[in-house]
């Protein structure tokens, strides 16, 4: 047993650490309070005490009894003190040898005769206690203070080192790829440094957890993505070689599905890099023109379908419409995203509203477009700048363009929210925020 807490103690370097501390200041403590009462010099000693104020009026007693009345006398004294002073009193006779002090031990003395004639010596004893202990600290009081410190440290280190326990054992099952893994459980309902540090544990798991998710639903994802059109490849390859008078169809065919593997890796790519783009760059851009240049191209595009594209935004005479720091390239990427998006779900003859506006209290650009399409269904809004997410099910694209849109205005520091409109049409708004010159 003994052994088991040997070893259990010698693993807690932390309790020994604590308990180190305690007693150093500890001791450092009675030094000082023991420094202040020698230089105020109203510090006496309990046996300068006792000798000054006990001892000689009761030895002075005890001669006057010795004095008057011989030992009689002096015994009859000797039972009316209190049993701490009367065993302190000794008698000695004449030719006597008084009894042998003990160590620490001193004695005042004082002869006599008696009525006969008869002469005494009489003494008093007094602990005189010369050493006060370790560092002028008394014994008992050094002994109280390991004791406390012991309790203290251990306590301490239990308090601090339960949760610590579990925080270990957390990252132990981190590490084993157990990415459910959570603590503030099994912590409690502690509110304090270690709680706090538990409760971050549990966000960095739940953060690593959901990229690993959305890692592996991407590669699902791609893999189905890439199936798709691999598999229409290999079927026109067949057919071509089955029936060589289809070979220019199949060619067709076959070149189509290598220019939609090439848009799906291009985009990929775009996704990658928007979200790994800590810094999108050190360039200044006009957002307001990026924007207009992008409704200019889609204009162009809606003109088939007869759909109307408005855009609202600030005039280039506004002298408080500031620049914005980061990729023109990626940010036009973003916009023209979201306003095909809208395009391609716009009913004919529908109409597209793009908005812009400088708002100079929080030093941002809020930009919205809102469609008269079907909207998104409610089960998905909250996924719909996740990659490969379709707001219809039967919808066309590659379910890429929000996701990189999400990702670009996030490397620019702002944010994009997506809303569906009361009766039909979707609205997505992003803010991002200027950097002036």
């Amino acid at each position: 047993m003994g052994l088991r807490i040997g070893r259990l103690l010698a693993g807690r370097r932390l309790f020994w650490k604590i308990l180190l501390a305690f007693l150093v200041t500890f001791v450092v403590m009675t030094q000082v309070v023991w420094l202040l009462f020698a230089l105020r010099g109203d510090r006496e000693p309990p046996e300068f005490l006792m000798t000054r104020h006990i001892g000689p009026p009761v030895l002075e007693a005890a001669v006057q009894a010795v004095g008057g009345g011989g030992p009689a006398r002096y015994r009859a004294m000797l039972a009316n003190l209190p049993e701490d002073s009367r065993h302190r009193l000794e008698l000695v006779a004449e030719g006597t040898r008084p009894a042998r002090l003990g160590e620490g031990y001193g004695v005042l003395e004082r002869r006599v005769r008696d009525p006969t004639g008869a002469r005494y010596l009489l003494r008093f004893r007094y602990h005189r206690d010369d050493s006060p202990g370790l560092l002028n600290i008394p014994p008992e009081l050094v002994l109280t203070g390991v004791l406390a410190g012991l309790v203290f440290s251990g306590l301490l280190a239990w308090y601090l080192l339960a949760p610590i326990n579990h925080l270990r054992r957390g990252f132990e099952r981190l590490a084993r790829g157990e990415l459910a893994t959570r603590v503030s459980p099994a912590i409690g309902a502690r509110r304090d440094e270690v709680a706090d540090l538990a409760h971050e544990f549990d966000r960095t798991a739940r953060l690593i957890e959901q990229l690993v998710q959305g890692r592996d639903r991407l590669l699902h994802d791609v893999s189905h993505e890439l199936r798709s059109p691999l598999a229409r490849l290999q079927l026109a390859i067949a057919l071509a070689r089955q029936t060589p008078a289809r070979t220019e169809s199949a060619m067709d065919r076959m070149e189509r599905e290598v220019e939609r593997l090439d848009g799906l890796v291009g985009e990929l790519l775009t996704l990658a890099r928007a979200e790994n783009e800590q810094d999108p760059g050190d360039d200044y851009f006009d957002l307001v023109g990026v924007a207009a240049s992008v409704i200019a191209d889609a204009c162009y595009e809606a003109q088939p379908a007869g759909i109307e594209i408005t855009f609202d935004a600030p005039g280039e005479e506004d002298e408080e419409r500031p620049p914005v720091r980061g990729s023109s390239e990626l940010m036009r990427r973003a916009i023209e995203n979201v306003v095909r998006n809208a395009l391609r779900f716009s009913p004919p003859k529908g109409r597209i509203e793009v908005g812009c506006v400088y708002l100079a209290g929080e030093a941002s650009f809020r930009l919205s477009v809102v469609d008269e399409g079907p909207g998104v269904p409610p089960d998905l809004i909250d996924t719909l700048f996740e990659p490969f997410v379709r707001g219809k099910a039967d919808g066309q694209g590659l379910g890429l363009g929000l996701a990189i849109a999400s990702r670009a205005v996030a490397a620019h520091k702002g944010r994009i929210v997506a809303a569906n409109l009361p009766g039909q049409g979707l609205k997505v708004e992003f803010e991002i925020p200027a950097k002036a010159l």
